[in-house]
């Protein structure tokens, strides 16, 4: 691709400032986008122009409120635009939802997952995005997007699974595994960042600048964290290290990775069990626990069952260790408490704030702000949005300027 020019790099920028102003703000006026952006309305009037001209948004009319004088001229996202795909695969199923470009939603179903290897897995995908695509009445070619998310270790150059509590070391590359049916973009996350990210983007529109950082911890089958911080370019940088798979303790209990000693091997719902029923730590670990069984054994514990409480307390101990090295190393930030297991926190907190305390920053700063975040797959879901849509938008201004220029 040729060099751009200052000019073209500068209508460039300009165009995503305003394109974000709108995904952020939703409906706004010429006025609300030059108060948004700072450009000036002569800048302005030509890039929305440009936009509307490549069907990236549109116009529409607002009624003045006092139902009197000329109805507000309002840019919006041109909803048909184009659309994305998000795919959440978890333990046990497999959520797909259809959005439209401008970030509503069209259609959800969710399958249960299905035991096989990873050509049954991709197959059972792509038969599913074939029926999402038939009930909305709209063809692989007006995807521009996948978005798909699943515990484990994911690549950060490419959309490839590397490991996951589904199919454990079988890598999955999901865009090689999509085509030739769609040649949308995929994406793939780690889930528990997509969390931080949604939780992030909430900060940020309360605090604005003031919001500096925050680590998500989801409790459940597997152990996730995601940390939000504020970089130096004033961006907000998120990453998800493999925190459940960090060593707690050196040739411990085994674990569902196949190594021994992982936070996860005494803080997943399996391992939990595991020490509540006294399973010898060399057991292989169950791939998937009901919900209802570990709230069985909370209750349990909460009517004073000696072995329960031991458990729980275990996994809030290995929690907050690995958390003080987390904390040692990224300075001192509020936590956010997520995931199925979230409902249990009463019963590991003294765990974890035992294991936290360990820490030099905690002993010298106190304990870090701990709450309890409701609703993980919302978060989840709203993750997807933000980061997809930021990326989908970035495509078609750059496609747009390169149509120009040949």
């Amino acid at each position: 691709m040729p060099a751009r020019s200052s000019t073209e790099r500068v209508r460039l920028q300009n165009s995503m400032l305003v394109v974000r102003a709108l995904r952020r703000g939703g409906r706004l006026s010429h006025t609300e986008i030059a108060d948004l952006t700072g450009l000036s309305s002569a800048t302005i009037s030509a890039i929305t122009a440009d936009l509307e001209h490549g069907r990236v948004i549109e116009k529409q009319e607002s009624q003045a409120t006092t139902g009197r004088g000329r109805p507000r001229m309002l840019f919006a996202q041109r909803r048909d635009s184009c659309y994305l795909v998000v795919i959440i695969i978890s333990s046990e199923a497999i959520q797909y939802s259809l959005v439209d470009y401008g970030g509503k939603l069209i259609d959800q179903f969710s399958q249960p997952r299905e035991a096989g290897g990873v050509g049954s897995f991709l197959t059972v995908i792509r038969a599913a995005l074939e029926r999402l695509a038939q009930r909305s009445k709209i063809t692989p070619s007006e995807v521009r997007a996948i978005s798909i998310s699943s515990k484990g270790l994911v690549s950060t150059d490419e959309p490839l699974l590397l490991w996951s509590p589904v199919l454990g070391g079988e890598q999955v590359d999901f865009a090689a595994g999509l085509q030739p049916e769609w040649t949308a973009k995929v994406l793939l996350s780690n889930e528990t960042l997509l969390v931080a990210d949604a939780l992030a983007e909430q900060h940020e529109r309360k605090e604005g600048t003031r919001f500096r950082s925050l680590v998500t911890l989801s409790l459940g089958h597997s152990i996730g964290l995601g940390i939000a911080s504020r970089g130096g370019t004033g961006n907000i940088d998120i990453t998800a290290p493999n925190f459940g798979h960090m060593l707690h303790m050196p040739s411990g209990a085994l674990c569902r990775c196949g190594a021994r000693g992982c936070i996860e091997a005494y803080a997943g719902f399996y391992a939990i069990l595991r020490n509540a029923f006294e399973v010898p730590k060399d057991t292989i670990p169950a791939k998937f626990v009901p919900l209802p069984e570990v709230d069985k054994l909370a209750a349990s514990a909460r009517h004073g069952h000696r072995m329960a409480n031991f458990a729980f307390r275990e996994a809030g101990l290995a929690l907050g260790y690995g958390l003080s090295r987390v904390l040692s190393l990224n300075g001192l930030m509020p936590i956010a408490v997520t995931g199925p297991g979230a409902r249990h926190y009463d019963l590991i907190r003294g765990g974890l704030e035992e294991g936290l305390s360990q820490a030099q920053i905690v002993r010298m700063q106190g304990l870090p702000a701990i709450s309890v975040v409701a609703d993980e797959p919302l978060l989840v879901f709203e993750g997807h949005l933000d980061r997809a849509l930021a990326v989908m938008d970035e495509e078609i201004i750059m496609a747009g300027f390169d149509r120009t220029a040949g």
